[in-house]
């Protein structure tokens, strides 16, 4: 096996041909991130229509507990693309970050006289979360269906200290997720997913059987086999070692020998997605959420208020 560069960790590309009984239907099952955007500007006419689709998504008690960074600005997009290490971040149109917000709706109670704890309520967490993204993915889709290209960007989660800063965010407002979007140079090309039959459970949740599963995995990633150099061998046993000890090490070290490379489940959780590593901040991303000014993980304790008791 030739010395190749390690491929990408999104999976194979897969040109998606159907019919569809609608347009929406072939733009949902067809579409793909975009990370290589025209140098072009979105039409303010167009931007509105995408943001307000956003604004019109699910949300629970129809409270609405996030709010949208814009950022156009050409020297913040520059600084957001070398903090996150991805270059195309400064060449998307419009870059987008939303942000779970009960500032907002702890004021309007406030202005109203009526009694808040949504920031000490993981139960509002949880749910401002889901609606935070619902929001996102409906302006991700509605720019996809203007013709534009987008893509998530995860990373930000590794400088949330720093976008406090650079954007401004009070207490009671936490950054979820990144999006880019603008005018792509070329279609991007969709990537294999598992099938229907592996993620759909019909009624009740299944486990689908070992050899079907592995099957249904390596279909998916059947281009996917990393070199196994001594340094990546290195590499996932030290992994191996921390998280489950001597013994699995070894037999993830046999498995890699025996197939004569590293398989994508060793990639993403040995080398990509470090299950040593993605483990270690967990105390210090609960320092950093109390910071923003959430405290659903303690016992609750009730302020005292100006007017209050």
């Amino acid at each position: 096996m030739k010395n190749k560069k390690m491929p990408s960790h999104h999976g194979a590309k897969e040109k998606i041909r159907g019919t569809y009984p609608n347009e929406t239907m072939k733009l949902l099952i067809e579409r793909a991130s975009c990370r290589n955007f025209l140098h072009k500007k979105i039409p303010e006419k167009i931007l509105h229509f995408i943001l307000k689709a956003g604004i019109h998504s699910p949300t629970g008690g129809n409270l609405q507990p996030y709010s949208i960074i814009k950022i156009e600005n050409e020297e913040m997009k520059q600084k957001l693309a070398k903090m996150c290490y991805q270059e195309f971040i400064a060449k998307a149109s419009v870059d987008l970050i939303f942000c779970i917000d009960w500032r907002r709706l702890e004021r309007w109670a406030q202005l109203e006289i009526a009694p808040f704890t949504a920031t000490s309520s993981f139960e509002h967490f949880w749910i401002s979360f889901q609606d935070t993204i619902i929001c996102a993915q409906n302006i991700c889709t509605a720019a996809d269906a203007m013709g534009l290209g987008s893509v998530y960007i995860g990373t930000v989660l590794g400088w949330f200290r720093e976008l406090k800063k650079m954007f401004k965010l009070p207490h009671g407002v936490f950054p979820v997720v990144l999006l880019c979007i603008g005018y792509p140079k070329k279609r991007p090309t969709s990537r294999k997913k598992l099938g229907i039959d592996i993620v759909i459970h019909d009624e009740t949740y299944h486990e689908i059987p070992d050899e079907e599963l592995t099957e249904a995995f390596h279909d998916k990633y059947s281009h996917v086999k990393i070199e196994a150099t001594d340094k990546r061998i290195r590499e996932i046993s030290k992994v191996c070692r921390k998280v489950h000890g001597e013994k699995f090490a070894l037999r993830c070290v046999k498995k890699i020998k025996e197939n004569g490379y590293i398989n994508p489940a060793q990639r993403y959780f040995g080398l990509h997605y470090r299950a040593d590593w993605m483990t270690a901040g967990n105390s210090e991303f609960l320092k950093i959420v109390e910071e923003f000014g959430f405290g659903w993980f303690k016992k609750f304790r009730p302020p005292v208020r100006k007017g209050g008791r």
